[in-house]
């Protein structure tokens, strides 16, 4: 019983890295034969990997991460998280929002943050399912960034941010406006979003 516990968890690994691969694939418009020539590998090693039956071999690592737009220490670990995109004084930003003006304040470290008489707590980001996500598509060397989520007086995505390791761009939206935003595309990073009525999500881009 104690052998067979030990090889789940040496497979769990596998199992998270390959869900990681599979996922970013997904991401970057990829089947697994075009990913596949990219790495000048069969598909059926893709598909290994992402069924958690082995792991990419050291030596490949470093260009399947460069492909996927990720950090090979990530992609090993299989585990994102907001703040493995974000480093140096971004590392800890915290939004704040006014819930009677919407008013958005940004933290990088503890603050008491006051509006409109209250105090402030700092949004819960949540990661966005596939039905919640934001549309993204590349033009011209930007990502064009809509949504049919509602922009309703009462029910609207207020702002829109972008973060990468040392720069974040925020971009904010109002309500019955159509949510259409173009930012710049480098390498890789976080788009975070607030939902008057469901808080802040976010999505890896």
């Amino acid at each position: 019983m104690i052998y067979i516990e030990r090889m789940n968890g040496g497979n769990m690994q596998q199992n998270h890295t390959g869900i990681l691969i599979r996922n970013l694939r997904i991401e970057h418009h990829m089947t697994q034969k075009q990913l596949a020539d990219q790495m000048h590998i069969s598909d059926k090693t893709i598909s290994k990997w992402e069924r958690g039956l082995g792991l990419p071999d050291i030596s490949i690592l470093p260009k399947l991460a460069n492909i996927l737009e990720i950090d090979a220490k990530n992609l090993l670990s299989g585990d994102i998280t907001p703040n493995d995109f974000v480093s140096g004084n971004l590392k800890n930003t915290k939004f704040y929002v006014c819930p009677i003006c919407h008013n958005i304040t940004l933290c990088t470290g503890n603050a008491d943050v006051f509006c409109c008489g209250k105090k402030l707590a700092a949004q819960s980001m949540k990661k966005a399912s596939e039905d919640e996500k934001l549309s993204v598509e590349l033009i011209d060397n930007e990502r064009f960034i809509t949504s049919n989520h509602p922009m309703t007086k009462d029910h609207y995505i207020s702002f829109i941010a972008f973060v990468t390791g040392d720069h974040l761009q925020m971009i904010k939206q109002y309500p019955e406006w159509d949510l259409n935003v173009r930012i710049p595309k480098p390498k890789h990073g976080l788009l975070v979003w607030y939902c008057t009525k469901h808080g802040l999500f976010y999505q890896l881009l």
